[in-house]
């Protein structure tokens, strides 16, 4: 898994450049990694994730949980809740500059962020579980019920609909759309213009604000 992380400034880059940018272990090793090299570092900072192509992340890689972890699917799931919780509490202001599509848990992971960015011709954000008729953890509906409207989250559920960069961010998706050459410029620059707020107790406010989701994050998936 091709991940680059790189300072600009205050600013910590997140770059994923693995093709579809799904989740798997060496992928999750890779976030993991940085997230401890960010969080691990001293004074004023805040972090922007990326992707690369068509992609900011097509969520699961579930070709390769069933090759590798079919056994103990829960385990996987588990690791990638694990990231959503590291990036819904982190202790500085996050980005996700979504430069093209985000599927499923591409989506959850940058609706972890404090805000987002989406590209504004072309990319979807999309929940397609109902048109593969499979479940969603409870933790992954607990932040699309913390993070959208409910009438959105009920939306973005149930029918599977793909909101393009205007419509999501008509919907609260997203809080800005830009051109795909200005998509990564404009989430730094919302970020380091945060930067000063971090600070440890950024976690525990944080985690303050979404309980229900965090111990969502931590329940078992039920057949």
């Amino acid at each position: 898994m091709a991940i680059e992380l790189r300072r600009e400034g205050e600013v910590f880059v997140l770059a994923l450049d693995d093709g579809e940018n799904r989740f798997n272990d060496d992928s999750m090793k890779a976030w993991r990694t940085a997230l401890d090299e960010v969080e691990g570092t001293d004074g004023p900072k805040a972090l922007v994730t990326t992707g690369s192509g068509k992609f900011y992340s097509n969520g699961l890689d579930l070709d390769w949980a069933m090759a590798n972890k079919k056994d103990d699917f829960g385990s996987y799931l588990r690791d990638v809740l694990g990231i959503y919780e590291r990036v819904l509490t982190f202790p500085c202001i996050t980005v996700a500059a979504m430069n093209g599509h985000a599927f499923g848990a591409g989506g959850q992971v940058a609706l972890a962020h404090d805000f987002r960015v989406m590209r504004e011709d072309r990319g979807y954000f999309c929940m397609p579980e109902i048109d593969m008729r499979m479940p969603l953890h409870p933790g992954m509906t607990a932040i699309l019920q913390a993070r959208l409207s409910a009438q959105t989250a009920h939306e973005v559920i149930a029918t599977g609909r793909r909101f393009g960069g205007a419509d999501a961010l008509a919907a609260g998706i997203v809080e800005h759309v830009a051109p795909e050459a200005d998509v990564l410029p404009r989430a730094i620059e919302i970020a380091a213009g945060l930067s000063g707020k971090a600070h440890p107790v950024m976690s525990r406010l944080k985690a303050d604000l979404y309980p229900e989701t965090l111990a969502a994050f931590r329940a078992p998936m039920t057949p």
